[in-house]
């Protein structure tokens, strides 16, 4: 069984390109670093003075999630920095199963 889980936060958009550039060197090389992380996607979104950020992580089990954000699995993992750009800190990340995946060949 696959775990997608999911993660959303908010910046301010003149904030937005630095956290993306954030995201890209310190969250992903954490995420893939972590054995059983299969990859790592970040989906961004403007809306109005807002950016959105989706940040979705594909796992083989929750053993592989435990290792990187702790026993509470839902609990959503956040970075010191991420004060620095966060409009809020949701508590929690969603965790869906992965019934159907097609990877092009």
């Amino acid at each position: 069984m696959m775990i997608c889980r999911i993660w959303h936060g908010r910046t301010s958009r003149e904030r937005a390109d630095r956290y993306a550039v954030f995201l890209e060197q310190r969250a992903i090389p954490d995420y893939r670093s972590v054995p059983g992380n299969i990859d790592v996607a970040v989906l961004r979104r403007e809306e109005g003075d807002v950016t959105h950020f989706l940040t979705m992580t594909h796992w083989v089990s929750e053993k592989a999630i435990r290792d990187f954000a702790g026993d509470d699995i839902l609990k959503a993992k956040y970075y010191p920095e991420d004060a620095d750009f966060l409009l809020e800190f949701e508590p929690e990340v969603q965790h869906f199963e992965v019934v159907a995946r097609q990877i092009p060949s």
